[in-house]
This record gives C-alpha cells, sequence and structure tokens, in this order.
C-alpha cells in the first residue's frame, strides 16, 4: 500500500497580529511555504513554548541539564555505531505495537521539563490533539502515538540503558557539533571534539547527501526509527522522518545542519515542524479515556503494522 501525503495545510486566520520575531510568540509558529500551526490546540489551550518550561521546573531543569552534560560527553560517531548495530538485530522482544505503549507506561522522560506523567499520557495527548486539527490524516496520528516508543530502552528487558543514552536532544555525529546544540560547551570533553576527521563542517558527509546518510546520536529517536522500518512500516516516509528527527532541535529549532538535507528531508521537515508544535506543547493536566480511543488506534496499528513487530 503506497500512502500519499499532501502538503500540510493550517488556517492562518487570526494571526495577522502576530509581531514577534524573535521565536518567542505566535509568530514563531509560521513556517516556510507559508502554513502556520493553530495558537491553542485541540484542547483549548495555548501552545507553550519549551524553554518557558525550562524556567518554571527547576528539579526538571536540573535532571535536564545533567542528563545532556552525560549525553554530549558519551555519545561519539563510534558509540553510535556500535548501539546501532547492537539494537539493529531486533532479538530483544516480539511484541504489538499497544504492548509496547502499555510497557511504556512505567517510565517517566526525566530529560522533559514539561513531563512528570507516564508516557502514554503524552503519547495520547499528543495524538489526539493532532487528530482533532489533522483528521483525515491518520498516517499522523499513529505516527504521533508511536514517535517514543523507543524508551522502552530504559526496561530492563532492553538492557535498562541510562536516560543519557535513551533520552535528550540528538544531533549528528561525524563532523562538527553546532553551537546551537543546547549545552554545547559539553562537547570539548568529547572525544569526537578534536578528531580533524570529525571536527569540520562537513565531516564525513558531503554538501546536500541527505540525511539518511547522517548518523545521529543514539537514542529512542533512532531505535523506535529502525524498528518501525525494519518491520516493514507502511507509514509514509515522513511518518518515519517525524519519528528519526523529533528530538533533533538543532535542525527543526534553529535550522541547523540544513547543509546536510537534501530535497526530499526540506518536504518531510515542513510535516516535522507541525508534529513538534504538538509534541512540545499539547501536554497538559487533560486526561485522555484510554478505553474509549484504544479502537480508534488498534486500528491505524492494524492498519499500518504487523500484529507482532521484532523489537
Amino acid at each position: 500500500m503506497t500512502v500519499i501525503v499532501s502538503e500540510p495545510v493550517l488556517n492562518n486566520e487570526g494571526n495577522n497580529n502576530d509581531k514577534n520575531v524573535n521565536g518567542e510568540g505566535p509568530a514563531d509558529l509560521a513556517f516556510d511555504g507559508g502554513f502556520v500551526v493553530p495558537e491553542s490546540n485541540a484542547f483549548g489551550h495555548s501552545f507553550r513554548f519549551f524553554f518557558d518550561g525550562l524556567r518554571k521546573g527547576e528539579r526538571k531543569k536540573s535532571s535536564r541539564a545533567g542528563i545532556l552534560q552525560k549525553e554530549s560527553y558519551n555519545q561519539t560517531y563510534e558509540f553510535a555505531k556500535k548501539k546501532k548495530e547492537h539494537y539493529g538485530k531486533l532479538d530483544k522482544a516480539l511484541m504489538s505495537i499497544w504492548e509496547c505503549c502499555e510497557l511504556l507506561n512505567e517510565f517517566v522522560d526525566e530529560s522533559d521539563p514539561d513531563l512528570d506523567e507516564p508516557q502514554i499520557e503524552h503519547l495520547l495527548q499528543t495524538a489526539e490533539a493532532i487528530r482533532r486539527d489533522y483528521p483525515n490524516e491518520d498516517w499522523l496520528h499513529l505516527t504521533a502515538l508511536i514517535h517514543d516508543l523507543g524508551k522502552v530502552l530504559l526496561h530492563p528487558a532492553f538492557g535498562e540503558e541510562p536516560q543519557w543514552c535513551v533520552v535528550g536532544d540528538t544531533f549528528p555525529l561525524g563532523c562538527a557539533f553546532n553551537e546551537s546544540i543546547v549545552h554545547h560547551q559539553f562537547f570539548k570533553e568529547n572525544p569526537d571534539y578534536n578528531n580533524p576527521n570529525f571536527n569540520t563542517k562537513l565531516g564525513n558527509y558531503t554538501e546536500n547527501c541527505g540525511l539518511d546518510k547522517v548518523t545521529m546520536s543514539w537514542g529512542h529517536d533512532e531505535y523506535m526509527y529502525l524498528v518501525a522500518k525494519d518491520n516493514n512500516t507502511k507509514l509514509p516516509k515522513a511518518g518515519l522522518f517525524i519519528i528519526r528527527f523529533h528530538s533533533f532541535y538543532a535542525l527543526h529549532r534553529a535550522g541547523a545542519y540544513t547543509y546536510l538535507m537534501n530535497d526530499d528531508d526540506k518536504e518531510m521537515l515542513k510535516w516535522l515542524h507541525v508534529f513538534n508544535k504538538y509534541d512540545l506543547y499539547s501536554k497538559s493536566k487533560v486526561k485522555i479515556n484510554i478505553e474509549e480511543v484504544k479502537p480508534y488506534y488498534l486500528s491505524l496499528i492494524e492498519k499500518y503494522f504487523p500484529a507482532k513487530l521484532r523489537w
């Protein structure tokens, strides 16, 4: 089955007074191509900005900084290659998508300044918000539900990896660390920082080689991307792109590393921009009735995935 994904189309009425060009207000919701994301989500709440959340949660701020610091020290090109080879065997478990959702419910992401609840709450809030604003894009609803399932790497059955190896921001390896990466100063302790093969703008890569050629830091994004792709998902390429790069903030917030992108990447980035406004800013205290929405998501899982996946 081939899924044709159209360009994102959003209503931009009522946005004529948005003057902020510093990424701190509603104007930050406009993207190349003239489409914008709604100012409030499907629950009627304003989209919240990520760094506001950082200021509000001192405990989370401290935990997040510690995770990112360890990540900056330890995420090397060789490390990521070895992790990809190890977990790419997909020999840890055989289970369905929904079983993984339930398994992940035992964990809270310590790197997320806005999230103190089990993961399934966040997954369903994101998916339901997108579903109400984009009712015809069922692939995007399912992508939202599954985008964080790679965090099962925290589970003992999957090696009980430390948080810095699973969550946090992702970034390219094999080329210079861009200064837009959060806590960039910590990279000075990374062995790749002074490696002449890796510390130039392009490093191992060529201009516009395509992000599919790039080795990313290891974490839940890369793992879930491998799981979906190698289990022959029927999600469109844009869904896989969102799963793999939703934590790549240096790209979709700061516009860094665009010189590695090809034309396909640029098209799919539009959908990643849309998705991330919901991923980051749809978190709320609104509770989703899991049993009420479960049949809908089970039908999508059946449409786009096999009954059981190798993990």
